[in-house]
């Protein structure tokens, strides 16, 4: 189990004020400077060799990503660093809970990332509904800026660097990367193809980096207590702390920092005070938002909480969503509700995704009644398998794989519908 000493958000749960006195107090800010003073290099270099990989769902290793921005603008186009805090995967609410109590550390972070970089500013769009959590942003960051912590020769370094707060509308999709940066510019948010990715040609057409809230405010932690000490918690290529959500039928929902791996038992013994009504009582987990297959119960009570352990179950770590059923749970309802949000919030732009995610919504609220046929549930399944894999984002993939799940664990629960509902058709006959 994690110690207090090694969390890394400190006011997850703002016991304390959001404000920089506070945040200070509490370590954020402390000599930026000198974090600053080894060099841009030297900082991506530390970040790769603390093992952190992005946090915001397909876990690419964060140093990597950032090495990838050009060291020099050979024809005068700034770079940029955009912060994702478009949170809108269900089953997801970490990042809001950054932004609420911790705003600082993103701040910070969004400065030191930017200048490992050579970003010339950093663009943290925010989710619409977030309201109270954009008032909190817009307020710290002012606070960092009249401190002179933000703006010309930020925090002293002899560094210039802004940072601008951005309000989405509520889209879903704008949580993708490429239609982040469209949003940002003021288009449809419809995901672009790449290549050319976005740290070639990105935000307003410069080199440009996504980076999800939480792997941009863990950094000036990683940087003051060292790569060797983050790299100290998971296992090999799981590294680190990380926020987990967990919500469903447990005995107390909560957000908690906790080890990278731990297994899934004990995180929930732990934090939430069990499954409700008892381990028999589980039905299935799906481990990281709605975007990933559901794992049954049996499978997941030892299972590691690390993108590799999920990933050997057919699922993912995603967010670190948990989303827990237990036997009270309609799980095929369940599974419909999810792929009628994927239906809604699709953009249109690949016909795979536009047509197959209503097309699949339809199938699941026939299956959902009882009122298909047995064939239909392997139709289903070579669907998702038509729309996964063929469109330009990963909505497409993220519309598939609860589905997928469903059949490949509890095609029994969709047969045993079917098959009573013709019984009682006959038994109405007769």
């Amino acid at each position: 189990m994690l110690a207090d000493k090694d969390r890394i958000f400190t006011n997850l749960y703002g016991f304390q004020d959001w404000g920089l006195k506070a945040a200070q107090q509490r370590g954020d800010w402390d000599n930026t400077k000198a974090l600053m003073e080894v060099g841009q290099d030297a900082i991506i270099d530390e970040i790769k060799a603390s093992g952190l990989r992005g946090r915001g769902g397909a876990g690419f290793p964060t140093g990597m990503k950032w090495s990838f921005m050009p060291k020099e603008s050979k024809d005068g186009r700034p770079s940029f660093l955009v912060v994702n805090a478009d949170e809108s995967e269900p089953g997801s609410c970490k990042d809001r809970e950054i932004i609420r109590h911790d705003p600082h550390k993103l701040i910070e972070g969004a400065l030191i990332a930017g200048f490992a970089m050579r970003a010339r500013a950093a663009y943290i769009y925010i989710r619409g509904e977030f309201i109270r959590e954009a008032e909190t942003l817009f307020a710290a960051v002012a606070e960092a800026y009249d401190a002179g912590l933000l703006g010309k020769n930020a925090a002293g370094s002899g560094y210039d660097f802004d940072v601008f707060v951005h309000r989405g509308a509520g889209a879903y999709i704008c949580g993708e990367e490429t239609a982040m940066i469209e949003s940002l510019e003021g288009k449809k948010g419809q995901p672009r193809l790449k290549p050319p990715f976005p740290a070639g040609a990105g935000l307003y057409g410069c080199p440009t980096t996504v980076n999800n809230v939480e792997s941009i405010a863990v950094v000036p932690t990683i940087l003051r207590r060292g790569a060797s000490w983050f790299s100290s918690f998971g296992r090999e290529n799981n590294k680190g702390t990380k926020l987990f959500q967990i919500s469903g039928h447990v005995e107390r929902p909560c957000v908690v920092e906790e080890a990278m791996s731990i297994p899934f038992k004990e995180l929930i013994e732990k934090h939430c005070g069990g499954i409700r009504g008892g381990w028999d009582n589980l039905l299935a987990v799906i481990p990281g938002g709605s975007s990933v297959p559901l794992v049954p119960a049996e499978q997941i009570m030892d299972a590691p909480m690390d993108f590799d352990g999920l990933k050997a179950l057919g699922s993912g770590l995603g967010t670190a969503g948990v989303i827990v059923m237990d036997k009270s749970t309609d799980v095929v309802r369940a599974i419909s509700r999810i792929s009628y949000f994927y239906k809604h919030e699709s953009c249109g732009q690949c016909t795979p995704c536009r047509e197959g995610t209503g097309w699949m919504w339809r199938v699941m609220e026939r299956l959902r009644q009882g009122e298909a046929e047995v064939d239909e549930i392997d139709t289903l399944f070579e669907v998702t398998k038509q729309v996964e894999g063929h469109t330009i984002c990963a909505l497409g993939d993220a519309a598939a794989w609860p589905i997928q799940g469903l059949i490949r664990h509890f095609r029994p629960e969709l047969e045993r519908r079917i098959a009573e509902r013709e019984g009682a058709l006959k038994e109405a006959a007769e």
